[in-house]
């Protein structure tokens, strides 16, 4: 019994590691007529230096609450663009090629 326990939470604990290994949510794909995005929460939990709760739950919810934002309303600070804007970090108004991808 206590060998099955063991093998038990040992499989479970190196089925969940790698899982627990990408950060924050993982890249997520977000299709635009403009180029995809690839948004990835490595960049922005490791590289910027963000904490999970200064985007969840706002100005982001979670991908099935999301809701399709166009470029007008991020540079109105909708979206990427409340932290996007310039100063924080570069502006969505800047070089389109930083996020989208053709």
């Amino acid at each position: 019994m206590g060998k099955i326990l063991i093998t038990q939470v040992l499989l479970f604990a190196f089925g969940v590691s790698p899982a627990l290994a990408v950060i924050g949510g993982g890249d997520v794909h977000l299709p635009s007529r403009g180029g995809d995005v690839l948004f990835s929460h490595e960049a922005h939990v490791a590289g910027g230096g963000l904490k999970c709760q200064q985007c969840h739950p706002i100005p982001y919810t979670n991908p099935k609450q999301h809701k399709k934002v166009t470029m007008k309303a991020m540079a109105a600070g909708k979206s990427c663009g409340a932290c996007h804007d310039g100063k924080t970090a570069f502006s969505v108004q800047d070089d389109c090629a930083k996020c989208h991808k053709q």
